[in-house]
């Protein structure tokens, strides 16, 4: 029973190991591949003007519009109680004062959480005939993002920000533990469903 015990605990501690390095590193030194939109993915509005989350995320969303790389940015993010706007709308006006057209921004302003910015994007993008991703945001966060778009079928490649306001260790670690502990649990509940 001791040796089950064992190697059940050496089993685990490979597979935390493993999910750890793979949130720390997900979407490093990738080529960016051409995609039909950038989903930016909202993270908060401070009286209209996007937190510096948020910023860095459009940053890199708006610099793959300009490379070249998207032809549209599909802006996600609702309005929380008492907001000046919502994370939608302030990403629009953010990516227009930077040299995005108009046309050539979507936005979805329901959605509270990840999930909800994905659902509501694809649904938004899909009236425009668009099909294939790149999702944009911190790259700790990028791995379970990712993870749940494919889940709603959504053909998409992930691209962590350049941009990140997580730059110190101590906004670093928390953020990773946070976005670790998220990534296990997936996992674990995609097998235990299967």
């Amino acid at each position: 029973m001791k040796r089950v015990a064992k190697f059940v605990c050496l089993i685990v501690f490979i597979y935390s190991i493993y999910t750890a390095y793979s949130v720390w590193t997900y979407g490093e030194e990738e080529p960016v591949q051409k995609a039909d939109a950038a989903i930016v993915l909202g993270a908060a509005q401070w009286n209209g003007k996007p937190s510096p989350v948020f910023e860095g995320r459009l940053k890199q969303g708006i610099e793959l519009y300009k490379d070249g790389k998207v032809d549209y940015l599909v802006l996600t993010g609702g309005r929380s109680e008492n907001a000046a706007s919502s994370e939608g709308e302030t990403g629009k006006v953010y990516a227009m004062e930077h040299g995005v057209p108009e046309e050539h921004i979507l936005y979805e302003d329901r959605s509270m959480v990840t999930e909800e910015n994905l659902t509501n994007a694809k649904e938004v993008a899909e009236q425009k005939g668009i099909h294939t991703y790149i999702l944009v945001s911190d790259q700790f966060h990028l791995k379970r993002a990712v993870g749940m778009a494919k889940n709603q079928g959504m053909n998409v490649r992930g691209v962590p920000t350049k941009y990140s306001a997580y730059e110190t260790l101590e906004t670093k670690v928390p953020f990773f533990l946070k976005e670790w502990g998220y990534s296990m649990g997936q996992q674990v509940t995609k097998i235990l469903i299967v």
